[in-house]
């Protein structure tokens, strides 16, 4: 395969990988807060929600930073992948 091709895969997989990462996170923490707030109001029943869902996006965002940075450490990405962005020219 060719370093395009190798980068389309690898978008795919990572995106694939970031919203499992979202909807486990999500899961997770709906769970959790089933234990810790049995049984809540309708309006805290939704700002738990909007906490666990802007959580899940969040945590799910820091955990593919943190495991990109230690694929980079491991891996020669230049060798292997087409730059996505290229620097603009000069004019």
């Amino acid at each position: 395969m060719n370093k395009k091709a190798n980068t389309a895969l690898f978008i795919l997989g990572a995106t694939l990988i970031n919203m499992i990462m979202i909807f486990l996170l999500f899961f997770i923490l709906i769970l959790l807060a089933g234990l810790l707030f049995p049984e809540p109001g309708q309006s805290t029943a939704q700002i738990i929600f909007l906490v666990i869902f802007i959580t899940s996006i969040a945590g799910s965002f820091f955990i593919y930073n943190q495991l990109i940075k230690w694929l980079t450490k491991k891996i020669d990405m230049e060798k292997y992948f087409h730059p996505i962005f290229r620097p603009r020219k000069k004019k």
